[in-house]
């Protein structure tokens, strides 16, 4: 039945892309969480270290994988350079878009640090008022000329550019981690969304108009859920993960769609897709050798126990015996067929094929592929 419904849309994303010229985006502008951070977190905090990067980038690049993410997929695809992190005051290049995602990141503020909870501080109404910023000074400072007009976008690009969205995972996790019941952490999802739809609005007011929004992926099959959490037996279905934590996950993409169909509504120059990014994750953990994958719930880089993820030993992770310092916490022998790198985020290969289901727009609503996305289809 799912092959059936994803060959009809793509039928109708044919068709649709026929209709109508494909949109050309002169840059992207990304706000998100781990899962799309291209280096603000390493630049704020210090850098994910080795062997972060490795499958691609051959060291370190600010992102918590072994290569590449969806982001960085969707930047080649249109023929865009990587993003540059906001944060990131060193080679950045900012005339084709800037990426205000960090590690960490939740819609919602959070009221604690980044070393008491893990979350960052840099959450989706500071990571707007960031794009505001940095909309504005852009402006100011490219009239300089010479080199700081090669560097920065012209006015023109904001209204034409993509605007991609990846957050809410830590949201519901922050909840979990706080000791709340799986009723206490739906209960505040709807005012999660509520502040949501309030930055996408603040974006549109400042001239955005093409929206690209992910929604998010199935926590309870992530080791650091899985290890960290009190889970019952009863609970893990038959794939291995955790159904509560999934039922919240599918819980947010109904109503985080829900916001999206009212934004629609408020915001008539606005197109506006929603992703399904849930449906393939799961798949890839619950049909992970139909895709090429082994082990999908061991995280390829990490130290111990039945996910190979320890909380205190992170991927590159080192500990002491005699004196010396040596390294635990090592890479799988073959990222390219582990779907999880480090227990939280997935790898470069997990992120190649999810780009790959997502571009035609199968897997969208409307589905609208990537190319076609500035144009409004409902």
């Amino acid at each position: 039945m799912k092959t059936l419904y994803t060959f009809i849309l793509s039928l109708l994303s044919l068709s649709l892309a026929c209709a109508t010229s494909p949109c050309h985006f002169p840059a992207i502008f990304n706000f998100g969480d781990s899962n799309s951070d291209t280096g603000g977190l390493s630049a704020a905090f210090g850098q994910a270290g080795p062997p972060a990067g490795e499958s691609f980038f051959h060291g370190p690049a600010g992102r918590y994988c072994d290569g590449r993410l969806v982001v960085d997929f969707i930047a080649e695809s249109l023929g865009l350079p990587y993003l540059s992190a906001f944060l990131d005051a060193l080679g950045s290049n900012f005339s084709h878009g800037a990426n205000f995602a960090t590690a960490g990141s939740t819609i919602r503020p959070q009221n604690t640090t980044l070393h008491q909870s893990g979350f960052s501080p840099i959450s989706l109404n500071v990571q707007s008022y960031q794009f505001n910023d940095f909309k504005r000074r852009s402006q100011l400072i490219r009239k300089k000329g010479g080199v700081f007009k090669g560097l920065l976008p012209k006015a023109s690009v904001f209204s034409r550019a993509l605007y991609t969205f990846d957050i809410g995972q830590n949201d519901l996790t922050a909840g979990y981690f706080l000791n709340m019941t799986t009723d206490e952490v739906r209960a505040f999802i709807p005012d999660v969304l509520g502040q949501f739809k309030t930055y996408v609005k603040n974006i549109y007011k400042l001239g955005g108009r093409s929206f690209w929004i992910h929604n998010t992926g199935p926590v309870g099959c992530l080791a650091y859920v899985l290890d960290r959490l009190p889970i019952t037996p009863g609970q893990i279905d038959e794939v291995g993960c955790a159904a509560p934590f999934n039922e919240v996950a599918k819980y947010f993409n109904l109503k985080l769609k829900e916001a999206v169909v009212q934004l629609r509504k408020e915001l008539p120059s606005a197109a506006l897709t929603y992703v399904d990014v849930y449906s393939l994750k799961y798949e890839l953990f619950s049909q992970a050798r139909k895709h090429g994958f082994e082990h999908p719930l061991r995280a390829c880089c990490g130290h111990g126990g039945k996910y190979n993820y320890n909380l205190h030993i992170g991927c590159g992770g080192k500990i002491k015996v005699k004196g010396k310092e040596i390294l635990v916490a090592k890479s799988c022998k073959d990222p390219s067929v582990a779907v999880v790198w480090d227990g939280v985020h997935y790898t470069q290969a997990a992120n190649e094929w999810i780009f790959d289901q997502i571009v035609n727009g199968a897997y969208s609503d409307p589905p609208v592929p990537l190319k076609m996305a500035c144009h409004k289809h409902y």
